[in-house]
């Protein structure tokens, strides 16, 4: 489906820099939520409109020295944006690359170049200067904004004269700093006119395998992911309190932690550096009702529930990597709620397959959201039915359109997005992660989850962490090679590797047990959380 209507870009690069339409996602806006007018800005829909219906006196958002109402937000959201348009003279359709950690201010910088009809492209707060430069040259940006305690890494980046005198930083005092440039412009400014498929975010991938690629997402791809998941599965409402992890520059986070609480007039806490510690004393202290993590950090918690008083929560969504069925049933015995499971790409940017409450099947990451549609598709392209692995194939509102990069051709296939895990679908329509498509071992002819076995181990009390991936044999192919961080006080010993190999065996088909077992002090994760596998291979 080709970009379609007229531009508010006086900027052409986002549109010149789409793939070409040929290699397009079908995209598919079969509910009536999802049929937007044609002139949509989404900052214009999310926070304008809760003034509009009188939300003004509301809380927006919850950090950890203040609150800031709707009203406040979106005063300072018009005063950035002039920021942006006025004083820094950035175009409609110009880039801006942000670099913050999760607080009201990272926020509204956000929104504000959306407003301003520009284009976000927000980056980890843990980037270093390489990786930025090169996030930086690819987007083309234009300007940055930058929290003051972060500054080192932008001030050590590579980055293009005229974006560097457009460099300006928040959080400190100063006159050259954003809060004084915005003290002296207006808390009115009129959204800019954009079309409902002008680019108004570049998400960079984080970096599980170690290249990032730019995602191109429209101003009604915003909208669509605010009205699919979190309406039909998480069913939010307007007296919610979101609190989670994820950074904002990660889709998951950006979407769970601003986007979603905006749409239904609710709030959410936006706090940096959290803990599995810090953020249960978070949920107890805001009374948070929905939380969004890692299932990292959720098998952490549950040992530490019954320390605080949690009666608030309602709901937990895991996603951002595959969730461990050991995991999910350790938090239900903490809790006592049932873990939303849900699978999401930053290609089509939030989660597409999930279930609650008694939809949840043990072991799935649940049926396609209202809105999506998915596949199991075999290696020639065709579909399979119940029982057989294959691709995962995905298609709805959302899809994938890589900022000038080859690879779209591998995630695109007849019109579904092929998102790179391999799944299992059975005759109910539930989805089954198996794998990544990349990380399928196959050792002397069997075909071997690594999170199949990675979930046996971390049944095993010894065990805290594992990740587990197959390395090259010259007998059997590959073998499975598992990589084990221990609990305190345990000791790595030779037949502690003996132990956790037999206790594998004992839990499922023997062939899977690994032949190689290796002790870390730590697993490699991205900022988000995920697995760096392609790490544990080169070790």
């Amino acid at each position: 489906m080709p970009a379609s209507s007229a531009s508010a870009h006086t900027d052409p690069f986002a549109r010149s820099h789409l793939p070409p339409a040929e290699l397009w996602p079908e995209l598919r806006f079969d509910l009536p939520e999802l049929q937007y007018p044609s002139r949509l800005n989404c900052v214009a829909e999310l926070l304008d409109a809760a003034l509009a219906r009188g939300d003004g006196a509301r809380i927006a958002l919850r950090g950890e020295h203040d609150n800031w109402t709707y009203a406040y937000l979106h005063a300072q959201v018009n005063r950035i944006a002039h920021v942006l348009r006025s004083t820094l003279g950035l175009e409609t359709g110009n880039r801006v690359l942000l670099r913050g950690s999760n607080t009201p201010m990272m926020a509204a910088c956000v929104l504000a170049v959306l407003k301003a009809g520009c284009i976000a492209v927000p980056t980890m707060p843990l980037l270093r200067a390489r990786e930025l430069a090169v996030i930086a040259a690819k987007a083309e940006v234009n300007a940055v904004l930058c929290a003051d305690s972060l500054r080192a890494e932008v001030e050590a980046m590579e980055l293009a004269p005229a974006a560097r005198q457009r460099t300006v930083y928040f959080g400190a005092a100063g006159e050259a700093m954003l809060e004084s440039l915005m003290a002296a412009q207006s808390d009115q400014f009129a959204a800019v006119d954009t079309a409902i498929d002008d680019v108004c975010l570049i998400s960079f991938t984080s970096g599980t395998t170690g290249i990032p690629k730019g995602t191109m997402h429209f101003h009604r791809d915003v909208m669509a992911i605010c009205d699919c998941f979190p309406r039909s599965v998480l069913r939010t409402e307007a007296d919610d309190i979101f609190i989670g992890t994820p950074p904002l520059a990660f889709t998951f986070g950006l979407g769970g932690l601003l986007l979603f609480p905006l749409r239904v007039g609710a709030s959410a806490v936006l706090l940096e550096k959290l803990t599995p510690e810090t953020l249960l004393a978070a949920i107890q202290n805001y009374r948070a009702t929905i939380c969004f993590t890692a299932p990292t950090f959720y098998r952490q918690m549950a040992p530490l529930f019954g320390r605080y008083d949690l009666a608030s929560l309602k709901k937990s969504v895991s996603a951002g990597e595959a969730l461990p069925v050991a995991t999910r049933e350790s938090w239900l015995q903490a809790s006592g709620l049932t873990m939303i499971d849900g699978i999401g790409a930053t290609e089509l940017l939030h989660i597409f397959i999930s279930a609650a409450g008694d939809q949840v099947r043990p072991g799935a990451t649940g049926k396609p959201v209202p809105g999506y549609q998915a596949c199991i598709l075999d290696q020639q392209g065709q579909p399979v039915g119940p029982g057989v692995i294959g691709r995962l194939a995905v298609k709805g509102p959302t899809g994938c359109r890589y900022l000038a990069d080859a690879r779209q051709r591998d995630y695109v296939l007849g019109g579904w997005n092929l998102t790179g895990d391999a799944y299992e679908m059975d005759a109910d329509g539930y989805f089954y992660y198996r794998s990544r498509t990349d990380d399928m071992i196959i050792s002397a002819g069997y075909n071997i989850a690594g999170p199949e076995v990675e979930d046996v181990l971390l049944r095993h009390p010894a065990v805290a962490e594992c990740g587990v991936i197959g390395r090259a044999d010259e007998e059997r192919g590959q073998i499975v090679e598992a990589h084990v961080v221990l609990r305190p006080g345990i000791a790595a010993a030779p037949e502690l590797v003996t132990q956790l190999q037999e206790f594998v065996k004992a839990q499922i088909a023997p062939y899977k047990y690994p032949r190689a077992i290796r002790f870390l002090p730590s697993l490699p994760r991205t900022e988000t959380g995920k697995l760096q596998r392609f790490k544990l291979r080169t070790e």
